[in-house]
């Protein structure tokens, strides 16, 4: 039996998207939180609630806290550089050096103080992020992120080839590394859990690759890393693995395509026996439009992704992305999509708001279980959004469709004036 001092009801213009491309709207509508989670959303509140005090948002928006599938936590003073040379380069100029520098615990808190705190800022309610091979400094953003009270995976990276002197393990230190860390944090947090994550294929032995796949099913861990990001990627992979027939079966090949829950980033080039191997392995897709426009790597075929029934959601992908704002990055993905449309000749449809929308709550939510909407037994990550100060004149009457796309394009992180993670609301981070 559900304690009434356990149940929340807020009221404002609710806004979340159920199925893809589909906006469910309740204008001045409720919702009723039981704990954690959503018991329902409603037009008028049930007469059971009606002696429960209503946390009464006005006229604001009330739409479901944003999801980032990917971010490079330790690249955060990287934003902006390096714009200028493709992947391989700019791993090699700035980002290999970057990450060396979290052996220092004490520069890596100073980091990631700044980076939970952007993530706040910005309305990213749950996040999946990259740390680097260092298991201390990766075990402190996962500390950070905790008492920030966001939700999240935070993956120690796995590299023992084709990586810099500066940045990179043995593959007997990689494998001893990642399960002292997995022990030390898998059960330290209610929302925030280790995740496995090799860097990618060409910095990645078969020995580890093996190692690390044998610890996710031992400890019950999802997977992150890349895939077909870049071109000269792919093809160094290729020479790297040629008995594999393509990029995702070597993954598949060493235990880490599916196996576990497991997100791949970018997907820019997959053949169709990739795609049909993503379908069939449940896959997810983080989809990176920043980063893949700032590093020249190309446009995913993202539409054809989801007409497979594969699970996509965006990535801010800091810092080959520029943005930590998952708002700006939904702008992006449609912006991006445009160019798709003209360049397959009007084949590929363009992505509308409400599918966007649904990419960065829902889509990317579904990788945490039920986040991400506000159906019922879904937890109750919300944003609340008072976009007044972007009304022009008193004369336009936006629809509440229209005033979530205007967010979205023109909004910013002094809209939001409210955020709840899994039925809490979450203040300011205090460092």
């Amino acid at each position: 039996m559900v304690m009434e001092e356990d149940i929340k009801i807020i009221k404002g213009n609710i806004v979340f998207t159920p199925s893809f491309g589909q906006l469910e709207i309740f204008e001045n509508g409720f919702i009723v939180i039981e704990g954690k989670k959503v018991k329902g959303g409603y037009c008028e509140l049930p007469a059971e609630y009606k002696n429960i005090f209503v946390t009464d948002y006005k006229d604001a928006l009330i739409i479901p806290g944003f999801v980032d599938l990917h971010f490079h936590a330790p690249q955060f003073a990287n934003r902006g550089l390096g714009f200028d040379l493709e992947l391989l380069p700019w791993l090699e100029r700035y980002t290999f050096r970057e990450e060396a520098k979290f052996i220092n615990v004490a520069y890596a808190q100073e980091v990631y103080k700044k980076v939970v705190t952007e993530l706040w800022k910005w309305g990213t309610t749950r996040v999946v992020l990259f740390g680097t091979i260092h298991k201390e400094a990766t075990a402190k953003l996962m500390e950070l992120l905790a008492l920030t009270g966001l939700g999240g995976f935070v993956g120690k990276v796995n590299m023992d080839r084709n990586s810099p002197d500066i940045l990179i393990e043995t593959t007997e230190q990689s494998l001893t590394d990642t399960e002292d860390y997995i022990k030390d944090t898998i059960d330290r947090y209610q929302l925030v859990k280790p995740i496995i994550t090799p860097r990618f294929v060409p910095t990645c032995t078969p020995e580890l690759m093996t190692g690390i796949a044998k610890l996710a099913k031992k400890y019950n861990l999802p997977v992150q890393s890349h895939l077909s990001e870049n071109a000269g990627e792919i093809a160094w992979v290729k020479e790297l693995h040629p008995e594999c027939q393509n990029y995702a079966s070597v993954y598949r090949e060493f235990g880490l395509f599916g196996q576990r829950p497991t997100i791949m980033a970018h997907c820019i080039y997959n053949d169709d026996a990739e795609i049909e191997l993503m379908a069939k392995n449940k896959v997810h897709v983080a989809h990176c439009p920043y980063s893949n426009n700032n590093l020249a790597s190309g446009i995913a075929p993202i539409r054809k992704y989801i007409d497979k029934g594969i699970s996509v959601g965006l990535g801010s992908d800091v810092a080959g992305g520029h943005e930590v704002s998952m708002a700006k990055v939904m702008a992006m993905a449609v912006q991006v999509s445009k160019l798709k449309w003209l360049a397959t000749d009007k084949k590929e449809r363009f992505f509308t708001i409400p599918e966007v929308f649904y990419m960065a709550t829902k889509g990317g939510g579904s990788f945490f279980g039920k986040v991400g909407s506000f159906e019922e037994g879904y937890e109750f990550d919300a944003l609340v959004i008072d976009d007044s100060c972007l009304e022009v004149s008193a004369c336009n009457q936006y629809s509440i469709e229209d005033r979530l796309s205007r967010f979205i394009y023109i909004g910013d992180y002094k809209n939001i004036v409210a955020r709840y993670i899994a039925g809490a609301k979450i203040e300011q981070p205090q460092f």
